[in-house]
């Protein structure tokens, strides 16, 4: 695995102790193989690791297009057919 472009922030391949966890249980089923947990492991080291990540906040898009695709608005059907009298 070549690391020589890595970032600060790729120093540690875990980054909470829930990963860590989830990255075990995974080694267990058999979906990940036990060189790279333990490799990861090793990089690792002994940190001090926190418990969980805060997820990151997403903004609220507030696009046209989601209010145009609502159904049932009311009024939409009878602008239509006056016009059409």
């Amino acid at each position: 695995m070549d690391r020589q472009f890595a970032s600060a922030s790729d120093d540690m391949p875990f980054k909470s102790q829930a990963q860590r966890r989830k990255f075990a249980e995974l080694l267990v089923k058999g979906k990940i193989s036990n060189e790279t947990y333990e490799e990861w492991n090793r990089e690792t080291a002994n940190a001090k690791l926190p418990e969980r990540i805060k997820p990151r906040v997403k903004k609220k898009s507030t696009s046209k297009t989601a209010s145009s695709k609502r159904s049932g608005q009311p009024g939409a059907a009878t602008k239509s057919r006056r016009k059409a009298k």
